[in-house]
Parts: structure tokens; sequence; C-alpha cells
């Protein structure tokens, strides 16, 4: 079997990722006259369930591209759909990208 030339992206990573780039849009939007509700997100991925021992469970979910999904074949991916609702950690409220009021703290937002 040939080494995977793609490193690994776990689903964990993937969520993490749109997470904080929703951070810095919504900091690079304080303070402009223009507001924006971020809505339900909605995710898809295909992902690769793997046996891996340093995880509690043993099971890891690696997400896949198209490309990589294709040349594995079917069986070995499996599709994650799921939706996601931002809060403010804070408040409980909803969350706007460019809120320059009180809210507009982003530090209680999920600390890496």
């Amino acid at each position: 079997m040939t080494p995977d030339p793609l490193p690994r992206i776990d689903l964990t990573q993937a969520v993490r990722v749109v997470r904080d780039q929703l951070m810095a849009a919504a900091s690079h939007g304080a303070g402009q006259d223009l507001r924006f509700d971020v809505g339900e997100i909605q995710m898809e991925f295909a992902v690769e369930l793997r046996h891996d021992t340093r995880v509690k469970g043993g099971v890891r979910a690696w997400v896949v591209s198209a490309d990589v999904d294709a040349g594995r074949g079917a069986a070995h991916t499996h599709k994650v759909a799921f939706t996601l609702k931002p809060k403010n950690a804070r408040t409980g409220g909803d969350w706007e990208i460019g809120n320059d009021g009180p809210d507009a703290d982003t530090s209680a937002f999920g600390g890496s």
C-alpha cells in the first residue's frame, strides 16, 4: 500500500477551522455599519474511519477529498452531515459578524 500523499485532517480539525474563520470574520467586521446574523451552518464531509490506538474508543474520522474518495472506493468512506448554530458563549444569544456592541468580544468562543 502506498502512503497517503495528503496530510490527514480529522473531523475535529475541520470544524475548528470553520469556527476560527468565523471568529476572524467577526473581528474583521467589527465597527462596520453592515452586520450579518450567522445562521445555521450545514457541513458535510466524506470521512474514512480508521482504527487509532492513541484515541479513546480507538476510532478516528479522517476527512477525505472527493478525488481521494473516488480512488479508494465508496466502501471505505462514509458521509457525515450535520448542522451547527453558533451561539455567543457568554450570553447564549445568536452571533453576528460585524457586531461592535458590548457582545462583540470573541474571546469566549471555544478556545483552542
